[in-house]
């Protein structure tokens, strides 16, 4: 299934064309973050959902909801972590980031969610070269298409690997 925090986003169209339930979950809609990861928790529960997987997820998650999934919930983050990850290194900003400090490569990382930012063992990660002139923009693109065949191998090694997602 699949979860999202927004309206709109192209992930509720795709998951509409390949069958996949889709749910938008508005933390506006709660009290607070406690109530709004309960209800996600809830939702996942209810459909025996062992492995959560974060894409385009920015929120910061709550320790509660990271302790209801220990060891089973996985994340992408556009850069080569540990390099340039914690709050506030999200999107474009880490792109600025690599840029900006003059790195010559950049990359993505699968790793295990804990409960510190972009931090958990580190599962896979694809190297990409910072060229001269790049922008922000030019630089995400060819990270997004290395995100996009990263993480289906990353979460499927980690099943293989496991070979079961214990609740």
């Amino acid at each position: 299934m699949l979860i999202v925090n927004k309206p709109g986003v192209g992930a509720l169209d795709r998951a509409r064309r390949l069958g996949v339930e889709a749910l938008v979950i508005e933390p506006k809609s709660f009290p607070d973050r406690e109530a709004f990861y309960g209800r996600i928790t809830d939702e996942l529960e209810k459909r025996g959902i062992r492995l959560v997987c974060l894409a385009g997820f920015l929120l910061k998650l709550e320790p509660g909801f990271i302790r209801r999934f220990p060891g089973r919930i996985l994340n992408i983050h556009p850069a080569l972590l540990p390099k340039f990850g914690g709050k506030g290194l999200w999107g474009h900003h880490v792109h600025e980031a690599v840029l900006t400090a003059g790195e010559k490569e950049s990359g993505c990382t699968v790793h295990v969610v804990d409960e510190e930012y972009d931090h958990g063992p580190i599962l896979a990660q694809i190297r990409v070269p910072v060229l001269p002139g790049d922008t922000p923009d030019a630089l995400a693109a060819r990270i997004l298409k290395e995100e996009h065949r990263l993480f289906p191998k990353a979460v499927e090694e980690f099943l293989t690997h496991i070979r079961e997602v214990k609740p």
